[in-house]
């Protein structure tokens, strides 16, 4: 049980379009006392927490962005054995990168670390820099990323909030506010450089993002686990689950397309994506979305002259796969299809090209719905 209160979180009541504060049941020190408490007996034994080195701590922040805890340690121990520091990605061609990234999505993250290891081996002699300042100029380094290689990886007071934090304290705090208002985010972050600001930031920062994790999950709050839970007043209130208060979500909108597969001599033909498009420098079968009113046969023939001038004919179907990409659900048709065997690729929409045997195709980064592909072509070949 928390003793009484010597110190509050604001908490938030839209009353006649007014933003009140009110009074919660939280004290700083009390709070501090019961999170190391509670982080001693239940931390999970992650990888990146045996030495707490930066460049670990780094990399696991980029990965488990967007990534499940599970899946993201299985990636960082794979990818420590490929890149097990700094030089080592720095000396990496992008296309290496890209592939150790592959499955994760959001791959501009991945060009973003090579971006930035190089800019280290140059202006930090290797090392992740322990300034604010300097880190957040780093490519793919913003605000979050900048706090967290701050607090976990150098034991600085400084608030690391992300997603399982609002929702703790939406729910300590009853907030009946979207999280990230400005002020609502500004009064949080206040609080917690508070209660970070003396022993143990990078226990207390780490406790808070666990406890959201693992005990005040979004669906199924363990509360009778929870070490808070005489202090909760969503619980009190009983809005446990009307708490964060989510802003309306855009629409998912459905994308179709289709993709050509060349085979010529036992090899295939791939291209390379522009930086600048999306999965910008992954690896791809020629292709695109349909338009309205075309059979994916017709689309993946016409896209395949419009990428590189080649004329295909006799389109066979291989497979339809889906995949998901932030609010996009994509339905990909791939056809295998049959071209001039003197016809030449001349690129309109890719970087550069390669042929390559099916076992190489491994050797490539692709987006999921054109790796997807390949796995059906190599379970035919093998079937």
């Amino acid at each position: 049980m928390l003793p009484e209160i010597s110190r509050f979180l604001p908490w938030y009541n839209d009353v006649e379009g007014t933003c009140a504060y009110m009074k919660s049941v939280i004290s700083v020190d009390a709070l501090r006392d019961v999170l190391l408490a509670w982080f001693g007996a239940n931390r999970r034994d992650l990888p990146w927490r045996g030495t707490y080195d930066p460049y670990q701590v780094w990399i696991s922040e980029i990965m488990l962005q967007q990534t499940q805890m599970e899946r993201g340690v299985a990636c960082f121990l794979r990818w420590l054995e490929r890149f097990p520091d700094v030089e080592a990605v720095a000396g990496a061609p992008e296309r290496e990168i890209l592939k150790a990234w592959e499955g994760l999505g959001y791959y501009a993250r991945a060009r973003n670390i090579g971006r930035a290891a190089r800019i280290l081996m140059d202006k930090h002699g290797g090392r992740v820099p322990d300034n604010h300042a300097a880190l957040l100029v780093l490519p793919g380094i913003g605000p979050y990323t900048a706090a967290a290689i701050m607090s976990i990886a150098f034991n600085r007071p400084v608030p690391v909030v992300d997603a399982n934090v609002e929702r703790l304290f939406a729910r300590l705090g009853d907030i009946d506010r979207p999280m990230k208002e400005r002020q609502v985010r500004r009064d949080l972050e206040e609080y917690l450089r508070e209660l970070v600001s003396l022993d143990s930031p990078r226990d207390l920062n780490q406790a808070l993002m666990e406890l959201g994790a693992l005990v005040c999950t979004p669906r199924n709050p363990d509360c009778g686990s929870c070490p808070l839970v005489a202090s909760c007043l969503a619980r009190r209130n009983n809005t446990t689950f009307m708490r964060p208060v989510v802003p309306p979500r855009p629409g998912r909108i459905e994308i179709e397309m289709a993709c050509t597969i060349i085979v010529r001599e036992g090899t295939y033909f791939i291209q390379q994506r522009r930086d600048d498009d999306v999965w910008g420098g992954l690896w791809e079968f020629p292709g695109g979305s349909l338009k309205e009113g075309e059979t994916p046969e017709a689309a993946a023939v016409r896209e395949l002259r419009e990428e590189t001038g080649m004329r295909g004919h006799n389109p066979r179907h291989l497979a339809t796969v889906t995949h998901h990409y932030t609010r996009y659900r994509v339905i990909l048709h791939g056809f295998f299809c049959e071209v001039d065997p003197e016809a030449r690729p001349v690129l309109h929409a890719a970087r550069c090209c390669a042929w390559v045997t099916l076992a190489e195709l491994d050797d490539y980064a692709f987006p999921s719905g054109h790796r997807q592909l390949i796995s059906k072509i190599m379970n035919s070949c093998h079937g």
